[in-house]
């Protein structure tokens, strides 16, 4: 190359072509610009989203129905538990000897009651004897009133057997109505229909049912949490002793704006991003909206007609069901944080319930059947103490 090539200026971009470049770049933020509106239009304005939003779920709170002394904690913080499994036992010591003085008061009671219904038998007996003694006496009296006349009997004698009548009419009625008196307590009743056998039998049952739950039992299945209670601790009845949490049952409370919640509407669906599982995306659906923001039910709620007035906009919790197969398959702990994407496209539907509940929210059948148990028993007492006659 000569030394006069290499003096020659560099060739300048013609004018079209840099018009064409220009053009290019100009149709390509405006094609970004479209679909970034569309993407808004279309997507963006049907959609609600919060990272204000935790799991949460219930908490089982586990106490004692009466006061004891703890001989065994059998399950910890973070244990898995199974409906009926015992968690705390008690000494038995005092639920025992109730049991026993109530049993001793039921047989007690049955044998008073058949004592009632004999009492009430020899009244009808001593009816029977007085009366056949009045039937003697009245006789004897008629036999000597027509000797009066006819001088062949005494004066002194014939008074003397109407007195006699007359006391013995006045003890027939006096058995006649002690009689009356011992069947209004026994007539028509069995001996397990006594008042006093239903008040024993009652007291009975209720001792029997807390010798039982000298066993605390987990309601439901569920992992412990926030265990307090210690072996050899006195605990009262109604004493908070550990927490049981059914994971398998959480749901996302979701705090929305004011400005955000026009649209939401019950069923709509729902994708749940969890900082501890970011690998997963869940799904739900809304399943209502609260009744009120969570200023309105906090301990010290605004008082804003003080006059010294600041709008701040407000939240209101939103609860979102979450799918059960994925909660199964990678489960939720309580307080975890969330963000949370309503889609709104259908907005057909109601932003609250418009039908009430028609379902047990939880429910337990751990105690069924204790009742039934009991009464048996009780009910073993009352044969065994019913005297043959």
């Amino acid at each position: 190359m000569t030394e006069q090539d290499n003096n020659k200026p560099p060739q300048q971009t013609s004018p079209t072509k840099r018009r064409v470049v220009l053009a290019i770049i100009a149709l390509v933020f405006i094609l970004a610009g479209g679909a970034w509106y569309a993407y808004a239009k279309l997507v963006l304005a049907y959609q609600e989203e919060t990272d204000d939003a935790y799991v949460t779920g219930d908490q089982v709170s586990i106490s004692s129905r009466s006061n004891g002394t703890v001989i065994a904690v059998m399950a910890d913080s973070t244990d898995m538990v199974k409906k009926g499994q015992v968690l705390v036992s008690l000494d038995p010591v005092d639920t025992e000897l109730a049991l026993a003085r109530a049993e001793g008061q039921l047989s007690q009671a049955v044998r008073q009651a058949q004592q009632q219904i004999a009492q009430a038998a020899e009244a009808d007996a001593a009816v029977a004897q007085s009366e056949a003694a009045y039937v003697r006496a009245e006789e004897d009296y008629q036999r000597r009133k027509p000797l009066l006349a006819e001088r062949a009997a005494a004066k002194e004698n014939v008074d003397a057997a109407r007195r006699q009548m007359e006391a013995a009419k006045a003890a027939f009625e006096q058995a006649k109505a002690s009689a009356r008196a011992a069947h209004v307590a026994v007539d028509g009743m069995a001996v397990a229909r006594f008042p006093a056998v239903q008040q024993a039998e009652a007291a009975y049952v209720s001792a029997w049912i807390d010798n039982k739950r000298r066993e605390i039992r987990s309601p439901i299945d569920g992992y412990v949490a926030k265990r307090q209670v210690q072996a050899g601790q006195h605990i009262q009845a109604g004493q908070n002793l550990m927490t049981v949490v059914p994971l398998h049952n959480a749901w996302i409370e979701a705090n929305f704006k004011e400005t955000q919640i026009a649209h939401i509407r019950v069923g709509q669906p729902v994708t749940l991003k969890v900082d501890a599982h970011s690998d997963m995306t869940y799904h739900g659906k809304v399943v209502g909206l609260t009744a009120g923001t969570g200023s309105v039910f906090s301990l010290l709620p605004a008082q804003n007609a003080t006059g010294n007035w600041i709008k701040v906009i407000q939240r209101l919790p939103v609860r979102i069901a979450i799918d059960p197969q994925e909660l199964a398959q990678k489960p939720l702990q309580l307080g975890l944080s969330t963000v949370v994407t309503i889609d709104t496209h259908d907005r057909n539907g109601s932003a609250l319930p418009q039908q009430p509940a028609d379902k047990e929210v939880m429910s337990t059948d751990i105690y069924q059947g204790q009742q039934a148990a009991a009464r048996a028993d009780a009910q073993a007492i009352i044969n065994a103490n019913l005297v043959a006659r």
